[in-house]
């Protein structure tokens, strides 16, 4: 394949994430979703693609192997650490929610300073690999390696996540097939899954002795191991059989879902689809969805193709990051990792390495390619889109914490003034507004629209004369099924008053609405 024609692939990894940028910044123009989002939104996928286009150009000039190399000493260090926070959080929860250590909210498994078991399980996954990698080039030491693999392992354990499951799995798989990796390492990845079940018995055992809830056992007692993915599944099918064409708009998922009918939906909250080509046909439209995914698909065929038959000298980092690579890719169908920007930003790195052509000159004395000037541009671009997320997001934060000092309309109006999160001051307002002047949510309903949310909502629409919205609004907060809103349903089973009416929650709606009646 000649030099151009072989960089194609890595063009469509580009355009996909140019393309989302695209419908990222032009879905308020048409869905009603607030600019701060858009703007979020936008500015995290002007990220991924930067980042791509940065390794794609380390890659082409020779230090696409260097790259992969600290890659996987930062996962490394960063799945120790975590690992260690997660056994604090499990045995000792007294040491955690501070400043440095995250507390468990659940308090029966790990989840590390992530706070989400499957996002750290995720990184402990990478963090093996990585040490694969390391031992198999002589970074590590046997007795370094083994250890660093089983401790990480038992970091997977303790996550209770079902993601390590399949870690393991593919764990094997790589150890099976890849002849390149030395006869030790090779055992160690055929036999992660019986250490898994060993970890996870011992696991068990030492929670049982120490009366310590381990929720990798209520896991196993489960019935629906679906997790609700299922019913899930098929209520975003129904959005896309409404919505075949153009979706129901770039990040209006959760909006849609809720203001659907769904009688039998989960109590929980779904922002997205949990399956990403479905969630792309959701949101953007079968035609789109076809593109984005057999761009993808493209990309990631041409990645197996290098990592089969690329430069020898590279192959062990190329099928190292290819498992990487395969494992996000796996848990994207099930999981929403490529959500969150700790997860999202690394994976278009490995991504633009792996697609790439190695750029080292088969002559040695032939001078390696210049990197385009306008790399350290992207780089520092892709720092201070970082920095000035991370300061908008301190102007909102306020309204969260206890700041006696600072009176909440205050923090209200400040947070309102963020130019990506501004939304969070609509939630905060709404949710602290008198019963007797309800607000119903603008910005924040195109967030995460959750029962208070829906609440608020439904009293505001009733107090200002739209009775028969706020019916509809009330009959989707009661497919719900919270607890701390069967008062509010109970007065329907009181006798009507003298005058015959009834509160408008009682009542259904006298006609059918649609997401788009409530932008």
């Amino acid at each position: 394949m000649k030099r151009g024609s072989a960089e194609w692939p890595g063009m469509a990894l580009l355009a996909v994430l140019a393309l989302l940028v695209a419908c990222a910044l032009t879905s308020p123009l048409w869905t009603g979703r607030p600019w701060s989002m858009a703007l979020s939104s936008g500015g995290g996928l002007v990220a991924a693609l930067l980042v791509a286009w940065a390794a794609m150009c380390l890659q082409r000039g020779g230090a696409g192997r260097v790259a992969f190399d600290a890659f996987c000493r930062a996962l490394l260090v960063a799945g120790v650490l975590n690992t260690v926070i997660g056994l604090m959080q499990l045995y000792a929860p007294a040491w955690t929610g501070n400043d440095w250590i995250a507390a468990s909210l659940s308090g029966d498994r790990a989840v590390g300073n992530l706070r989400q078991a499957n996002h750290l399980c995720a990184l402990l996954l990478w963090a093996i690999a990585g040490a694969v990698w390391l031992d198999s080039q002589g970074r590590l030491s046997r007795r370094t390696s083994g250890a660093l693999i089983a401790f990480l392992l038992l970091g997977v354990v303790i996550t209770a996540s079902r993601s390590g499951t399949m870690g393991v799995l593919l764990f094997a798989l790589w150890g099976a097939l890849d002849r390149g990796l030395p006869r030790r390492l090779r055992g160690w990845l055929i036999a992660s899954p019986v250490l898994y079940g060993l970890l996870f018995g011992l696991v068990s055992s030492v929670s049982g002795l120490l009366g310590v809830a381990f929720w990798g056992q209520a896991r196993l007692q489960e019935n629906d191991v679906s997790n609700s993915r299922g019913s899930l599944w098929a209520e975003a099918l129904a959005l896309v059989r409404e919505n075949p064409w153009t979706g129901v708009g770039f990040g209006e998922f959760n909006f849609a879902w809720t203001l659907h009918e769904f009688p039998n939906r989960s109590p929980d909250y779904f922002s997205v689809a949990h399956n990403l080509p479905l969630h792309f046909a959701a949101e953007l439209g079968i035609p789109l969805a076809l593109v984005l995914v057999a761009l993808l698909g493209w990309a990631l065929w041409r990645a197996v193709g290098l990592a089969r038959g690329g430069e020898p000298s590279q192959l062990g980092a190329r099928r190292a990051g290819l498992v990487m690579l395969l494992l996000m890719a796996v848990f994207s169908l099930i999981e929403i990792h490529l959500w969150f920007a700790h997860l999202l930003l690394p994976t278009v790195f490995l991504f633009g390495l792996l697609v790439t052509p190695d750029g080292a000159p088969a002559d040695a004395a032939a001078p390696r390619p210049e990197p385009p000037p306008l790399l350290p541009v992207g780089l520092v671009a892709t720092l201070v889109l970082s920095v000035a997320s991370l300061y908008q997001f301190s102007r909102v934060l306020p309204i969260f914490g206890m700041i006696r000092e600072v009176e909440l309309a205050q923090r209200i109006e400040t947070a309102s003034r963020s130019w990506f999160f501004s939304h969070w001051a609509d939630f905060a307002r709404v949710n602290t507004a008198p019963d007797s002047r309800r607000l119903a949510p603008t910005a924040s309903a195109h967030a995460v629209l959750e029962a208070r949310l829906l609440h608020a909502w439904a009293i505001a629409l009733a107090q200002r004369g739209e009775t028969d919205k706020a019916r509809f609004i009330a009959a989707r907060l009661k497919e719900f099924r919270k607890p701390e809103y069967e008062a509010f349903f109970a007065v329907c089973a009181q006798p009507p008053a003298a005058d015959g009416g009834r509160p408008f929650q009682c009542e259904a709606p006298q006609r059918r609405y649609s997401y788009r009646d409530f932008r």
